[in-house]
């Protein structure tokens, strides 16, 4: 059995995170997506749902066989306890794949490294961020 991660804030669920955890369960059998903690979210702004409200969300979703929380101060440590054969990340995910191939394995840990496909929009009024969602938001009701 291929076992894979995929990872992320999943703030606001939108078309945009659910390709992203398809794309991502088609690299194996097993879907483990690891939702990160709030309090670990440096590169943009903190989310807008609790750690457990977008994991519960990322959990009901059919790609997901199993959604965990990160770990507070290491986020290596999901992964040792997954044990994965492919990590998969999204397509616009800030994370340098030579980056996280090396640190897997300075920890001993064998898997490879994916990007996963861009989705476009399928309609005009379509929004594939949080942060687009947010701005509509705002504009609308703010």
């Amino acid at each position: 059995m291929t076992r894979v991660v995929a990872q992320g804030t999943f703030d606001l669920l939108h078309p945009g995170h659910v390709h992203y955890l398809e794309d991502a369960a088609t690299y194996g059998d097993e879907l483990h997506a690891i939702v990160a903690r709030g309090s670990n979210v440096t590169h943009k702004a903190k989310p807008i749902l609790s750690d457990r409200q977008r994991r519960d969300m990322v959990a009901a979703l059919a790609a997901v066989d199993e959604a965990h929380l990160g770990h507070r101060e290491d986020i290596f440590v999901p992964i040792e306890t997954i044990d994965p054969d492919v990590i998969v990340l999204g397509f616009d995910q800030h994370h340098d794949e030579a980056a996280i191939e090396a640190a897997l394995a300075d920890r001993g840990i064998d898997c490879r490294v994916e990007r996963a496909s861009s989705r476009e929009p399928r309609h005009d009024d379509e929004l594939l961020s949080t942060g687009d969602i947010i701005d509509r938001v705002l504009e609308r009701r703010g």
